[in-house]
């Protein structure tokens, strides 16, 4: 049986089978971010001003520590590890060498994501799982709303376990994948207290 496509306004969705990177390239430019979770669409809506706040102020704490042989990169940007999976974490640290110009091939040595309203169950669940079996080596989940940080390491059997919740502001003294100190409260900057 083959492949079936729909016409969806001028995006051809699959039907009968798993979603693929190529199917991505497909999707329109309309401020959503597509995503694919072992062939299955994720669409997120545009994200709002504390997200970004937290995203942006976390790249420049990441980048600032950030020993040579590693990089640092902000969503948009594609973690690929197989024509069905494409995810985009709102921050990524991975092995400088691992990169192409577009995307990143393998595992990230961490990812990110910062919740919004419509992303908690999902950052949570689904793309927790995927990170841990991917080999990421810590995933850190923060809450823009009640400023928290929640750090996930993967232990010798490849399970995440949580090691530190941080809020307000209290640090959390990163260890991987280099020392870094973060504060959650300070990556709202201005919006802190709003």
């Amino acid at each position: 049986m083959g492949a079936m496509t729909a016409e969806a306004g001028s995006v051809r969705l699959a039907h009968g089978r798993p979603f693929t990177v190529d199917d991505l390239e497909a999707m329109p430019d309309d401020g959503n971010r597509y995503e694919l979770l072992d062939g299955m669409l994720i669409v997120s809506p545009a994200p709002g001003r504390r997200h970004q706040k937290v995203a942006y102020r976390l790249y420049n704490v990441l980048e600032q520590a950030c020993p040579d042989e590693f990089d640092v990169l902000g969503a948009p940007f594609s973690v690929r590890p197989s024509r069905t999976t494409e995810l985009q974490p709102d921050v990524l640290v991975g092995r400088d060498e691992d990169f192409t110009d577009k995307l990143l091939p393998v595992a990230p040595v961490l990812a990110v994501e910062i919740f919004s309203p419509s992303s908690v169950l999902n950052d949570l669940n689904n793309k927790k799982a995927a990170y841990q079996r991917l080999g990421v080596l810590s995933y850190w989940a923060i809450d823009p709303e009640d400023p928290t940080l929640t750090v996930f390491e993967l232990d010798d059997a490849g399970v995440y376990q949580q090691v530190a919740e941080v809020k307000g502001a209290d640090a959390f003294e990163a260890t991987r994948p280099f020392p870094v100190r973060v504060v959650p409260v300070e990556l709202l900057g201005k919006l802190a207290g709003k």
